[in-house]
């Protein structure tokens, strides 16, 4: 199937019309995976605007998003906030059981889940859900094992294209203007 990002293997599109949760990783996925440290110790990422758009439109369609990191952070916990994201999972660098215990208490099974990821860490998570996704620089080992990879890098927009593909999939890509990301 043609889309936004070029063409995508039918056998993506069926996966993705299930998709009721979008689980993030946050380090390489939502940012670019740098972390700019202050002399004062002061942490720093960025996020992209897409993004945010993105993860607004897909919750607005009924698609929960969750986060889960193995960092620690106030500046996730802020940004995740203010994208309506509800399930925000930090410091957890085995992330297989937060991930199972989410979809435990959500009533979902794993076919119903995509994943986006970049590095290891994120490799069982991967394994488990119905929709493993990785960013265009993903480590190769996730490469390999992703049903989808983004045509764009981690931090630059490639939540965006996820939810676009979910949504494309599930017939609720809609072009909307004035949303806050």
């Amino acid at each position: 199937m043609k889309t936004l990002y070029g063409e995508v293997n039918q056998a993506i599109i069926e996966k993705a019309i299930n998709i009721k949760l979008f689980v993030c990783d946050i380090d390489g996925v939502f940012s670019d995976g740098r972390i700019y440290l202050g002399n004062d110790g002061e942490e720093l990422k960025a996020f992209h605007t897409k993004d945010g758009y993105g993860i607004k439109a897909l919750g607005a369609n009924g698609v929960d998003v969750a986060v889960i990191t193995g960092r620690q952070s106030n500046i996730v916990q802020t940004r995740m906030t203010a994208l309506n994201v509800k399930h925000i999972v930090q410091g957890e660098e085995n992330k297989l059981p937060a991930l199972k215990k989410m979809l435990s208490a959500l009533s979902l099974k794993p076919n119903q889940v995509a994943y986006i990821g970049d590095d290891m860490p994120d490799y069982e998570c991967m394994a488990y859900v119905g929709l493993s996704i990785a960013v265009n620089d993903a480590h190769p080992t996730i490469l390999n094992l992703a049903d989808y990879t983004t045509t764009i890098r981690g931090g630059f927009g490639a939540v965006r294209e996820c939810c676009d593909l979910i949504m494309l999939s599930q017939n609720t890509l809609h072009f909307a203007t004035g949303a806050s990301v």
